[in-house]
Order: C-alpha cells, then structure tokens, then sequence
C-alpha cells in the first residue's frame, strides 16, 4: 500500500476545483477601483511605482496583451495564485507528517477563509504576496525536515520575488531570520547556501532598490502617508480580532492555534513559530491592517491540521470520526457563509444584494463604465472650440485607470492627477483652456480652475453606493487652472 501522504491528488482536486469556482464567477461585475490602477501603470510599466513594487503591474500587462480587457482572464492570475496556496498548504501538512485527512483539511480550511477567498476574486497585489509568504513557508518546512541548505536558493528566489511585490515582505523576512538566529536552525548561517540566498533575493530586488533611489524613496513616503490615513480613519482597529475573523476560518482557530503552540515546543521547527510571531508582533506594535500577515496563517493550518490529526489517532474510533467530521462540516458552513459575503456569485436577486451591503469592496467594482460614458457625454456636449483644448483631470487612480483604459473608445484625452505614480507621468503641454474635473468638491474646483459650473454626476444603473456615488459624485467643466501646472505639480504627488 502507498502511503497517503505520499499521494498528493486529494489536495490537488481541491485546488483545481477552487479555482475553476471562481473562474466561474470572477466575471460577474466589474473591475475595482485597485484594479483600474494596475492597469494604467501596466500601460509605462517601470522598475517601480509609487504604490508598490513592479511585478503586479508587470503581471497585468501580460495578462492585458494575452486577454484584454477581460475580467476573467485578468483574474486568472489571482485565482492561479490562490489555487497554489490551497496546494502548497496541503503539501505543508504532508511534508509535516501529515496523512490525507491533514493534507485535505489544511487545504480545504485555506480555501474556505474569507482572505484567501478574496484574494482569488480580484488582481491585487496582495494576491501575490500571499503565495511567496507561503512558498516561502512550504520551503523552510522542507529546508528543516531533510536537513538541505539549498533550500536557501529557492527561498531567496520566492524572497526577491517577494519584495518586488509588496514591501510588506520584509516584516516575513525579518521574521525568518529571527526563526534562524533564535532556534537550532542557526546552524544554516555557516553554510553557503544561506548567504547565496540572500544575494539571489538582494539581486532581484536590486532593480526597484535603484528605482527607489532615483525617487528619492517616494514609495517610503507613500506608506507612511498612507498609514497615517489607515490609523486616522480607524482601518487599523480589530486586528487581533480579524487575525480569526477574516485571515482564517473562524472554525479553525481551535487547530492553527494548537499548531503553533505544538511546533513552538518542537526543536526541529520552532522556526516556524518565530516566522508567524515575529511579523505578527511588529503589525500590533506599528498598528498595521489585519490583511498584512494574512500569507503566513495557511503554514500554521498546516501545522495544526498534522497536530490534531496526531491527536485523532489516539482517540476511539467513533469520536474520531465524530470529531473529524464536525470539524469538517463547521469549516465548510464558515466557508459558505463567506463566500455569499466575499464571492460575486450573483448580477441580481437577493445574493447579490447582500454581498453588496456586506462587502465594500464589491461596491467599488460598479459604475466604472458609466463613469466613463458619462465624461465623454459631458465632453460632446460642449462648444467645439472647448472640445479641441480639453483636459480629464481626477481625483483618485480608479478613476484615472477606468478612463486611461476606456476612454479611448470615445476618443477621450488621456487623464491627468497628482495622485501617486500619476504625479511622475507629469501634466499636458500645452495646458488646457477647459477641464472636466471629477473626483473633487466644488470648492476644491473652484480653488484650482476658474469658472467651474456643474455638468454631471456620478451614477450606476444598480443604484449601488460607493466611493464614487457617495463622496465625489459631482463632475464639473471648468475654464483654465489658476496657477501654472508646474507650480501645483512642484507641491509633490498627492497619495491614494
């Protein structure tokens, strides 16, 4: 008989099926705001943006010139990604000792929680960084179980990778390193293969290093602004809470839990504790968003699943299966109720109402189309004169990106904005005489533009509220800026 946690099909179906689910529905609504932003710096993609590091943007552009415009295919590569942390945490249980029913909880309960769940449902950044985290975890597990240094090489590659992802990134690292200097795996700091790693990962990353320094660390700059606003407005309250409300399967907490207490008493992986205490330990003390650690939680499911599975064997036989079974079944009701939260499983109907009033970020996929009609209606209705020395100037990357995307099929000039790598890209030559302003007050208008009169609102055929509708649905025409561009753009780029 082989043995079982030698066959790793169970854990490969699951994912597969995953990822054929959202497939099925990554297509219902439309892009996010996020979205839009990808996919305007895809169109001058650069060794690095304002927001983030270049390999999102640079996915983006291959999925443009393989898909187009598709909702679907764009999506692919999130759902791609998230189907490989579904198998990778099952080949974590494995490689940990664990047999089937280890390997098929762990990848079932990663698949099932509400973080993963949406990592698959649109093209964010996130999406990657999540998979290097757990690459990152699959490769110490197996680096610490055969006793190979050259594991160092592959985790150096998924750590450069990494870090030209999300820059969150280093807090992971940091804590990989703590877990070697602080545990038995100090050993590895003398062999070769752990200093290669480290000049493959600094290699890879050197390219956004030196984009960064020719731009004066702006991104730097960005994240603190950007954290400034989250601590301000409060998006960083509940993150102990949401560690077991949103990162993982709230029925599941009972088995990560007892994970990492088990595998921070083993000496052989102890290191693995310190990599999830270490990041979780700098979000709390620098007051970061639940989501920042969310990539290490399917690595302690692995764990936990191969701790209760152990525990399992030496029970009876009827409360094993009681137990197996109820742990199961809680899993998959929390996954449920997730996905009617998460997943855009429906254009119409009472699904699809309550997904929208439970989740924010689905609002924000809807009225981007209308937005743009409504900016090129505005723009055919005026005096022809005008129509020859117009300017789009926006207030945030969502409407940038939708108008940069779709604006040529109404033959729109591209936009323009101050917000993040926007500001870079610069202002029209010569100015413009007359400017749709949208994504602004009509006081912020009128201190910029002369002669602003109101011309439009914001609106989707869903009535659905969102940033746009709610906040800035005003759009106005206004005559010429002010002041000179050059003296506004002097000011710096404005973060969003």
């Amino acid at each position: 008989m082989p043995d079982p946690r030698g066959s790793v099909i169970p854990i490969v179906v699951i994912a597969t099926l995953f990822g054929i689910a959202h497939m099925l529905t990554n297509g219902q609504y439309g892009f996010h705001r996020d979205e839009w932003q990808f996919l305007s710096d895809a169109q001058d993609l650069d060794w690095g943006f304002v927001p983030y590091p270049p390999l999102t943007a640079a996915l983006e552009l291959l999925g443009l010139k393989m898909f187009g415009l598709s909702l679907i295919g764009l999506r692919m590569f999130s759902v791609i990604a998230q189907s490989l942390v579904i198998l990778a945490s099952g080949l974590m249980a494995r490689d940990l000792g664990g047999g089937r029913t280890a390997q098929i909880f762990a990848a079932l309960a990663v698949g099932l929680s509400p973080v993963p769940m949406f990592e698959a449902t649109e093209f964010q950044y996130s999406s990657f960084d999540m998979l290097w985290w757990v690459l990152i975890a699959w490769c110490v597990i197996r680096m610490l179980r055969d006793e190979e240094p050259r594991w160092w090489l592959a985790i150096g590659v998924l750590a450069g990778l990494g870090m030209q992802t999300k820059y969150s990134m280093a807090f992971f690292l940091v804590g990989v390193f703590v877990g070697v200097i602080a545990t038995d795996a100090r050993r590895h700091v003398a062999s070769r293969w752990f200093w290669i790693g480290g000049v493959v990962a600094f290699l890879i990353f050197l390219p956004n290093l030196v984009w960064l320094i020719r731009h004066d660390f702006i991104s730097y700059h960005f994240l603190q602004g950007i954290h400034a606003r989250d601590v301000g407005q409060g998006r960083a309250h509940g993150f102990l809470r949401d560690q077991f409300l949103l990162n993982v399967n709230l029925f599941a907490a009972p088995v990560w839990l007892a994970g990492l207490y088990a595998y921070a008493r083993d000496a052989r992986y102890r290191m693995l504790a310190w990599m999830y205490g270490v990041p979780l330990l700098f979000m709390v003390l620098a007051q970061g968003r639940f989501y920042y650690i969310c990539g290490v939680y399917p690595m302690l499911l692995s764990m936990g699943a191969v701790v209760c599975e152990r525990w399992l064997r030496g029970q009876r036989a009827v409360s094993r299966k009681v137990i197996t079974s109820v742990g199961f079944a809680g899993v998959i009701a929390i996954g449920i109720f997730a996905a009617l939260r998460i997943v855009p499983i429906a254009t119409s109907g009472p699904l699809r109402d309550y997904a929208l009033k439970n989740n924010t970020d689905l609002r924000e996929e809807i009225g981007w189309e209308e937005l743009v009609t409504t900016v090129a209606a505005i723009r055919d209705a005026l005096p022809v004169d005008q129509q020859a020395h117009l300017g789009i100037v926006v207030g945030n990357y969502g409407e940038y990106g939708s108008i940069a995307l779709l604006g040529p099929r109404y033959r729109l000039p591209m936009p323009f904005t101050a917000v993040n790598t926007a500001w870079i890209r610069g202002y029209p030559t010569p100015s413009p005489t007359t400017n749709i302003v949208l994504g602004s007050s009509r006081e912020r208008a009128e201190e910029l533009f002369e002669g602003c009169r109101l011309a439009g609102h914001t609106a989707n055929a869903w009535g659905v509220m969102n940033e746009e509708s709610l906040d800035h649905p005003d759009i106005f025409v206004c005559g010429p800026a002010r002041r000179p561009w050059s003296e506004l753009w002097g000011h710096g780029p404005e973060f969003g």
